[in-house]
């Protein structure tokens, strides 16, 4: 019975996609709901699987191509994998001789660029597919299987000295679309906003020695939810975005709008780029919740499985340059949102308290904002909310 493959079906904010890998590709086996295709968007890579046992018979979109949301992108044969028709039979009969045109006709577009990736010859690695086809998996078991393969290749080496002897290598690739997708909107977030930035340091210590003392005893209460500094630092700009409302707001066109609600991205680089998956209604989350909500934030992100759902929206922003090492920097506004909070790394530092030199946690904070709608004035007293709830942890139960 033969099926069509469709694209998912995109949201209204999402124009199209691009066919970013097939998995499987014609006359392969397939296992309902494994894994044919990923279709990369503006945001996300959404997964295709199986709709059933069987093969694919025909892809019509090829990797590159633009699909729209629902269009057919390939025909599949549910049932046993029918008799390979392009090419594969022919290349399994082929006498030794054609053996070097039949590895690189049977080799999917996966395994293709995995094998350029390591410099590897499709010759070199034994085919399980259809006729002999090289499949991503193939190349994935040969590299994995490959422990003695540096030392049996001493040999090689002097080719790198020939290249270097003159030439300056340069290798050209295409962006990704999610990466051409952020490098457009960070340009239009400093061409469209007046975008300026304001900063101040907190005294960390506070928050330590309260995770210190009680760390413990709230992963063993909340089923494994580790304590970290993040979930302080949401429930810090939630009171202060209470506060300032401004800060909160975004601007649609001449409109101003305002929410009367708190939404927080939460920054998440992943192998794919930057990511920044929502909080909702973090007022009525607590500490537990919005640790366990960014932790299954991270996993997701790093498995390629975060939803366009959980990016959308979102009235403020919160980016941890810190945990890489960054000591200052300027986060750029995340349009139509108005700020974005940035941390820092925690270095001890000498401190003047009470006429007396401390070596206290320091952290920088950064808010961006854009002028157009928030003062200075705002963003500057926003900004010391934050650092005062930090460093006394205890106004933010007692909302004082």
């Amino acid at each position: 019975m033969s099926i069509e493959i469709k694209a998912p079906t995109f949201p209204e904010s999402v124009a199209d996609g691009t066919v970013a890998t097939w998995h499987k590709q014609p006359g392969e086996a397939v296992s309902r709901d494994e894994l044919i295709v990923d279709i990369e968007t503006d945001k996300v890579v959404l997964e295709v699987v199986a709709p059933a046992d069987g093969s694919i018979a025909e892809i019509i979109k090829g990797e590159g191509d633009t699909v729209l949301s629902d269009e057919v992108i390939a025909r599949f044969e549910a049932g046993a994998a029918p008799a390979a028709n392009n090419g594969d039979a022919a290349a399994a009969t082929a006498p030794a001789a054609e053996a070097e045109d039949a590895g690189e006709a049977g080799v999917g577009p996966a395994a293709r660029k995995l094998l350029e990736e390591n410099n590897l010859d499709a010759s070199q690695v034994p085919g399980t597919g259809k006729g002999g086809r090289v499949t991503k998996e193939d190349v994935v078991n040969y590299l994995k299987n490959k422990p003695a393969a540096p030392a049996a290749a001493p040999a090689p080496a002097p080719a790198p000295v020939a290249i270097a002897a003159g030439e300056r290598v340069e290798k050209r690739v295409p962006m990704t679309r999610l990466r051409a997708t952020i490098a457009k909107r960070l340009v239009e977030a400093q061409q469209n906003a007046a975008m300026l930035t304001t900063y101040n340091e907190v005294n960390m210590k506070p928050v330590m020695e309260l995770r210190k003392q009680y760390k413990d005893l709230f992963e063993k209460t909340h089923n494994g939810t580790r304590l970290g500094f993040m979930s302080f630092f949401v429930k810090a700009a939630t009171e202060a975005l209470k506060r300032f409302p401004a800060v909160n707001a975004s601007i649609d066109g001449n409109d101003i709008v305002y929410h009367g609600y708190q939404d927080i991205g939460v920054a998440v680089s992943t192998e794919r780029g930057l990511m920044v998956p929502v909080l909702r209604d973090t007022d009525g989350m607590g500490l537990a919740d919005v640790e366990a909500a960014i932790a299954d934030f991270g996993k997701r992100g790093r498995d390629g499985k975060l939803g366009i759902e959980d990016m959308q929206g979102g009235t403020f922003t919160i980016t941890n340059g810190g945990v890489f090492g960054s000591l200052m920097s300027t986060p750029i506004l995340n349009p139509p949102q108005t700020a974005i909070l940035g941390m820092h790394k925690i270095q001890e530092r000498p401190m003047a308290v009470n006429g007396q030199v401390e070596i206290l946690p320091m952290m920088y904070l950064a808010l961006s904002y854009d002028h157009r709608m928030i003062d200075g004035k705002d963003a500057v007293q926003f900004l010391v909310t934050i650092k005062d709830l930090l460093e006394d942890p205890a106004r933010m139960l007692l909302d004082v």
